[in-house]
């Protein structure tokens, strides 16, 4: 039987996904390459015997149009024989990215593969389009007349749903900051420098997560107004109790990922250790209305199609794209809050739509190496009412 195995992953450090973020002013397609050649430097493996380069990158306009992929490709000096293709599963692009290519690497479409992804938000903003708001078109609010929610209402409905409050949501969110300023010696380990060109010529190397806030309080949390409070939206959703704050958010960031993945005799052959296997995956649509919640769905079809429990499994990496939605999965599967998002989410370390899944799994890898453990599962709620599930196994 052919295994999917993960060799090596890296990311670059996460910036603000503003005009004056750490990472501003780089092209996406340059921040991807690095990325992409820190890979390639760390494994010592021959950029030729890639044999395609699987993408994520969410807002595919202008500078992150064209296939992203492939002109990153070039851009890092791989050798033109190498082939790329970039997709979309919103938030979790670069862990369908990583499905794919283990998929395709057990079917023996591959044997060596990358899996990556990279989003510029302050480049790049999300919710372009040329026709205003009707971006679902005609049709799809023929089915929905009262047409989507925001995520930020969505992650309203999350807290009222599963009784989560205030407090509840803000103490996870110092949580997240606390277990990731404690983890800044692991993270360099994940992390590859990032060269920024300046405005005065010279050239800044970016090392660290900019949105970190180890100084995050309980107290300086609870000052902050509620993000979404609307009174069409409270009547239209009388049940919501208006929680969700620019604080206990995931915060709209730049950044890169990129994984290495080979089949597991092919490593051996190149005398390379892998860090693990990706074992079992599962994707779920679930209400579009609700939009956060399908990671509960396809967690449970991803047990299934294992055949074990959440008991079994020794760290879980469920995406912070707001306080409300981990709180709201531990709660629905009963899986024990020691074991979740251990090193910290999204909402200290911030979320590159398109390449937050690559985080999560160096994050999730981590946990298991350093506990002992040998099960971790992954997964990331998407617009759209969509979630991917992944299972890995330590090796």
């Amino acid at each position: 039987m052919r295994r999917a195995v993960i060799v090596e992953i890296v990311r670059s450090p996460f910036g603000r996904g503003r005009e004056d973020g750490v990472l501003a002013g780089l092209h996406p397609v340059d921040l991807y390459a690095q990325v992409l050649q820190g890979l390639m430097q760390r494994t010592g493996v021959d950029p030729a015997l890639v044999e395609d380069v699987i993408t994520g990158c969410v807002i595919q306009v202008a500078e992150q149009a064209g296939n992203i992929g492939r002109q990153a490709v070039l851009c890092a000096g791989f050798p033109e024989s190498v082939p790329a293709v970039t997709l979309d599963r919103k938030c979790g692009s670069t862990q369908q990215a990583m499905d794919f290519a283990a998929q395709g690497v057990i079917a023996g479409a591959y044997d060596v593969v990358i899996a990556g992804g990279v989003e510029m938000m302050g480049t790049v903003p999300m919710r372009i389009n040329r026709m205003g708001k009707d971006s679902e078109g005609p049709g799809f609010h023929a089915r929905y007349p009262q047409g989507t929610v925001h995520q930020g209402i969505a992650a309203e409905r999350v807290a009222a749903r599963w009784g989560i409050t205030r407090t509840d949501q803000d103490s996870y969110s110092v949580r997240s900051h606390d277990r990731a300023a404690a983890d800044l010696a692991g993270m360099a380990r994940d992390i590859v420098p990032i060269r920024v060109p300046q405005a005065d010529g010279q050239t800044r190397l970016v090392s660290v997560d900019e949105g970190l806030r180890p100084n995050t309080t309980l107290e300086k949390l609870g000052s902050l107004r509620c993000a979404f409070q609307d009174e069409a939206v409270s009547a239209r959703f009388p049940e919501i109790r208006w929680s969700v704050t620019a604080g206990n958010s995931s915060q709209v960031s730049d950044g890169a990922t990129a994984m290495l993945i080979m089949e597991a005799q092919t490593a051996a052959r190149l005398q390379l250790k892998p860090r693990a296997a990706i074992s079992h995956f599962a994707v779920m649509g679930d209400d579009p209305m609700m939009l956060l919640t399908a990671i509960i769905p396809a967690t449970e079809k991803l047990l299934r199609r294992a055949g074990i429990g959440i008991g079994q499994i020794d760290a879980y990496e469920v995406n912070e794209a707001f306080a409300s939605v981990p709180l709201a999965w531990q709660r629905a599967l009963d899986a024990d809050m020691a074991r979740l998002n251990v090193f910290g989410g999204a909402i200290a370390l911030g979320h590159p739509v398109g390449a937050s899944g690559g985080r999560l799994t160096a994050n999730l890898l981590r946990a298991l190496e350093i506990g002992n453990g040998r099960y971790g599962l992954q997964t990331m709620c998407e617009a759209g009412g969509m979630a991917n599930a992944t299972l890995l196994e330590r090796l």
